[in-house]
């Protein structure tokens, strides 16, 4: 069985697409949607479906990750981004590839990012591109055996980089693939409003420093510098919530 482990804050747009995609798919599975404090109908959504809600105290992908794991009941588990358009059949795909190399601990799959611009098409030939150098993100699905994520300690509930953090574990630990076909498809929201190079910039200082043996949270004050502003809280919700 493979678990599907989705950590969550904010993403009622997104949510419901990605868990009817999922549960369309004819492959033994469940899903676990673990919420970091959600202000918006992410969690009301979720529970319109039939998988495990779980809520922690603060936001986090590491956090969220190593509490929906230690709810799985899978012998593979399946670490999605909510606002990743999840391909038809992918996790038939997923069975398939470690059922036929027994080798295999894990990989992930190829990701493609939306919106028809120059630099979201740079992005998809960048990914393909540190992939081949054994590189790869959370964003891009993730897939492990239960047995080998047990054994690599599993990812830790730092702030930030924990997918770099466990991926370079994971490809020392053993053999891992990169499902070409079918892709997964990754939102590019998150690099809207802002200039290419000083994404790039990011991308590359905080890299240097992760490798350079920079803390965690030290790397999660960087990263917070050169993300993008959050939006206001939305009247209307505050609105909605009033009228109960």
């Amino acid at each position: 069985m493979i678990s599907v482990i989705i950590p969550t804050l904010n993403e009622e747009k997104s949510l419901p697409s990605l868990l009817q995609t999922l549960m369309q798919e004819d492959t033994d599975k469940e899903i676990i949607v673990v919420d970091g404090g959600s202000r918006d109908n992410s969690i009301r959504l979720a529970q319109d479906y039939d998988v495990k809600v779980l809520l922690i105290s603060s936001p986090g992908r590491g956090a969220a990750i190593c509490q929906g794991v230690n709810e799985a009941s899978g012998d593979v588990l399946l670490f999605l981004h909510a606002d990743t358009l999840f391909p038809a059949g992918g996790l038939k795909r997923i069975e398939q590839m470690l059922t036929e190399q027994p080798e295999l601990v894990g990989g992930n799959f190829r990701l493609l990012f939306d919106g028809d611009t120059a630099f979201s098409r740079w992005l998809t030939s960048f990914y393909a591109w540190i992939r081949w150098c054994g590189l790869y993100y959370g964003d891009s699905g993730i897939f492990v055996r239960r047995s080998a994520y047990d054994a690599l300690d599993g990812i830790r509930p730092i702030p930030i980089m924990e997918d770099i953090d466990f991926v370079r574990r994971l490809e020392w630990f053993g053999k891992t693939c990169c499902i070409l076909e079918p892709s997964l498809i990754t939102s590019s929201r998150r690099f809207q409003g802002r200039r290419s190079l000083e994404i790039v910039y990011g991308w590359i200082k905080l890299h240097v420093m992760f490798y350079l043996g920079a803390s965690p949270e030290r790397l999660a004050q960087i990263y917070a510098t050169h993300a993008p502003p959050k939006p206001r809280a939305d009247s209307g919700h505050v609105k909605r919530s009033q009228h109960g």
